[in-house]
């Protein structure tokens, strides 16, 4: 960063950019040169801080003060007042939003106190596409480390005693991983890092490949060394316009250091990577769709075994891992196996990182170690549910995974808990619902995505999907049965039974999970033809109470289909064969006289 007396950091990840961060970088710049202070403070454009509720952010270093929703037409003011006379802008920091208290940095904000960053150790702290301030960090140390100190099995016996599995959804050991790839002999071998992360509401990958690239092309390089491979791939969709500059700039700039290509590091060991395109299909992300997508043939999954460990890119054995998996790999060989494996409980080491998104306040990006509570991640870091509304659910693991209620608060977030309480970690997904979300309109909406990105090879998932999506469509509009909850149940178990990959066979778990928190709410919607949450338009009923209505007639004007009917100053009348439960009576009338039941 240079010899500054201040930096201000400004969160330059795609959330942040979209609200003009890029233009507050220049204007802050443009402010200094006026205030003749261009050589005391620098303008730091970094990735992502991960409290993404209150971008854009700027940071300013050394007296961490933490400002945010900052626009670009504050920075005369900050400049003014914080870098020129050394005096806060009390109207850009935080408030708690349950204390109302003002909080000027971010050790003490409830978003971080119980973080641990280690995948996301550099995101919001170094420039991306500056390869000295990765290195400042101990950056391609670990790379040394490796290549001058351990033999390619000594490195992976470090990896399996940390304890480290991927991110990635599966949870695989991944030293094991590494392992049976190096034992797989052949005259190549390739490392492909899977940036396709597809789960909706999911921006880990993103933001690593965006606010750290280095972390995982020296992750790379080390997975090459251990497992005999001197070509590397990330697969990464297009849909990450971003992520991919800062990858290609950081693989530019390690290839003028002499960290990819030919003899790194002086050694004997030639190790480089380039880019492959996905077009943002989730099955993509499984790992032999994957490859099939990087060989030009359709991103379809392939039964198991072979594994790509043992038979994958162009039939040559391939390890794949995902971004957040690389980036921990480096921080493995600089403080050891033993340090990494303190953090967590006795099956899942380390950290996790989860985009915590839904009706809650502190919306963003987190790494907390594993064995936290989902109590604690939803109230003491995500600071509760908006409007002070009552939690419902959280959903964890993207689509694929299942909503889990009240009772499960309290339990520790792992690989192991949350698939036994109908769930799973998977890539790290998490979205919090509160008590005017449906239910099955919950589980209607996963169905949705999945049946749209099934890549149709296998019936089950194929064919399966749509059927489970016909069926909560049915129930949604109030056409159910009974005896389609016993349909949805049987259905939802033959698929994840039959189905070819990892897709279909987690589909149909927030239909599962659903039917077993929220029994009831589907028994109200196929009996009663009652929606309790009141989102199921088709289950409302709108009436007009006579002694408020006013006889605007502003009711009838917005009336789409001619559902309403009275005199001007004459209490009016809705006609329920006419009705299509749209709403915009309710959202019009300002007399409260419309009545939804």
């Amino acid at each position: 960063m240079g010899q500054y007396k201040m930096h201000l950091l400004v969160c330059g990840g795609t959330g942040c950019r979209a609200s003009e961060s890029a233009r507050l970088v220049d204007v802050l710049g443009e402010e200094l040169v006026k205030q003749g202070l261009e050589k005391d403070a620098q303008v730091v454009t970094t990735g992502c801080f991960g409290f993404c509720e209150k971008g854009p952010i700027v940071k300013i270093i050394p007296d961490n003060t933490f400002y945010v929703h900052v626009m670009p037409e504050d920075a005369a003011e900050i400049v003014a007042e914080h870098v020129l006379k050394g005096r806060r802008v009390a109207r850009l920091l935080y408030q708690d939003p349950n204390s109302g208290e003002t909080i000027e940095d971010s050790k003490h904000m409830g978003f971080y106190q119980k973080q641990l960053r280690i995948a996301l150790r550099n995101c919001g702290f170094i420039d991306p596409e500056c390869i000295d301030e990765y290195i400042a960090r101990d950056g391609y140390a670990a790379l040394g480390k490796v290549l001058t100190e351990y033999t390619p099995e000594q490195a992976i016996d470090i990896l399996k005693k940390s304890g480290l599995r991927g991110r990635g959804g599966a949870g695989f050991p991944t030293g094991i991983k590494w392992e049976i790839a190096a034992k797989n002999a052949a005259d190549q071998k390739y490392v492909i890092c899977n940036a396709d992360e597809g789960d909706p509401g999911a921006f880990m990958d993103r933001s690593i490949s965006e606010g750290d690239p280095h972390s995982v092309l020296e992750a790379m390089a080390i997975n090459g060394y251990c497992i005999g491979a001197n070509k590397g791939f990330i697969y990464i969709r297009a849909e990450y316009p971003l992520a991919i500059q800062r990858l290609e700039i950081a693989i530019r700039q390690a290839r003028e250091y002499g960290l990819l290509g030919t003899g790194i590091l002086g050694s004997d060991f030639d190790f480089d990577v380039e880019l492959r395109y996905g077009a943002g299909a989730f099955v993509c992300g499984e790992e032999t769709a994957l490859i099939h997508s990087m060989e030009g043939e359709r991103g379809e999954p392939t039964v198991k075994p072979p594994f790509p460990a043992e038979s994958g890119y162009l039939g040559k054995p391939s390890n794949v891992n995902n971004v957040e998996t690389f980036a921990n790999v480096p921080v493995i060989y600089l403080k050891g196996p033993e340090w990494f494996a303190s953090i967590g409980n006795e099956r899942s080491k380390g950290t996790k990182v989860f985009a915590l998104a839904g009706k809650i306040n502190n919306v963003g990006l987190i790494e907390v170690p594993m064995g936290i509570t989902l109590r604690e991640v939803i109230y003491e870091i995500g600071g509760g549910i908006k409007d002070g509304k009552k939690f419902k659910a959280v959903q964890t693991g993207g689509p694929s995974g299942g909503c889990l209620t009240e009772k499960h608060l309290d339990t520790p977030i792992d690989f192991d808990n949350l698939l036994a309480s109908g769930s799973m970690m998977g890539s790290g997904g998490m979205i919090v619902m509160d008590e005017d979300d449906c239910m099955p309109a919950v589980a209607k909406y996963y169905l949705e995505f999945t049946v749209e990105e099934s890549c149709g090879k296998c019936a089950p998932c194929r064919v399966g999907n749509k059927r489970l999506h016909e069926t909560l469509e049915k129930i949604c509009e109030g056409k159910g049965t009974e005896a389609d909850l016993d349909y949805l149940r049987n259905l939802s178990s033959v698929i994840k039974d039959t189905s070819l990959c990892g897709l279909g066979q987690t589909s149909p778990n927030p239909v599962l999970s659903t039917l077993d928190n929220f029994w009831d709410e589907y028994v109200a919607h196929v009996t009663t033809r009652t929606c309790p949450s009141g989102r199921c338009k088709a289950l409302l009923h709108y009436s007009i109470d006579t002694e408020k209505c006013t006889g605007c007639t502003a009711c009838v004007r917005v009336c789409s289909t001619a559902a309403i009917t009275g005199e001007k100053r004459q209490p009016h009348v809705i006609h329920q064969d006419k009705c299509i439960h749209c709403g915009a009576c309710f959202d019009k009338c300002k007399f409260a006289a419309i009545n939804v039941q």
